[in-house]
């Protein structure tokens, strides 16, 4: 295969990756402005808490959420990428971890939203390194397909031919979402938010499990489609 055509290959499958990525962020920001109106409608203070709360949340999705968001996708993007045109050695992916988890850190949302003082942010930080480390394996997974693939679900089906195998991804990554907001509600005080922390993380928690329900359908769905 010449170098045009592995090119080829790879800006196909990044293009597909990253929109499929980008649909799930705006989901996920929707589902998020969603349950915290849910929450918001309920309990003695929402009066008072509630045009505090939502005016964080509508700031923070409109600017943070997204800009960081949108350049996390790119810097694993990129980084798959370049293990693939560089060689895909086990020393290459230690060496792009290290030079890129840093600024995957920078942009982590809800490591952003953590007191670096705090006794559990090491813990947060850890958390996000294996999210990164994960998702960059699965990344460079999808990259690497050289077959025929016009969608992200014919791309899903290359690279994982059983649906269980692909599940058991999935399952793998969401793990690590999971444990992160585990430690936001051991102690919320981790959180750098002034008010209305305990609304965001009973809306943080609901949106999971509503999120892990809705990719475990698409997965069905993905490979129902023949």
């Amino acid at each position: 295969m010449t170098g045009d055509q592995a090119l080829n290959y790879l800006e196909r499958n990044y293009h597909l990756i990253k929109e499929r990525m980008i649909e799930q962020m705006e989901r996920s920001i929707e589902l998020g402005r969603e349950l915290i109106d849910t929450e918001l409608d309920t309990g003695l203070l929402t009066f008072i808490i509630k045009p505090i709360v939502k005016t964080f949340y509508d700031y923070w999705s409109r600017n943070d959420a997204r800009s960081g968001t949108l350049r996390q996708i790119k810097i694993t993007l990129d980084a798959g990428k370049q293990l693939l045109l560089n060689g895909k050695t086990e020393e290459s992916y230690n060496k792009i971890i290290e030079e890129n988890f840093p600024k995957y850190l920078e942009a982590d949302q809800t490591s952003r939203q953590c007191s670096p003082s705090h006794r559990n942010y090491v813990r947060m930080s850890q958390v996000a390194k294996e999210t990164f480390k994960n998702y960059l394996k699965q990344v460079v997974k999808f990259l690497e397909i050289k077959g025929e693939a016009e969608n992200y679900g014919d791309l899903c089906r290359i690279t994982f031919p059983l649906k269980e195998v692909a599940k058991e991804n999935l399952m793998k990554q969401l793990e690590f979402t999971d444990e992160g907001i585990k430690i936001v509600e051991e102690d919320i005080g981790i959180l750098k938010i002034p008010m209305g922390r305990k609304i965001i993380v009973k809306a943080l928690r609901r949106g999971f499990e509503l999120t892990k329900k809705e990719f475990i359908e698409a997965l069905n769905d993905t490979y129902n489609e023949k």
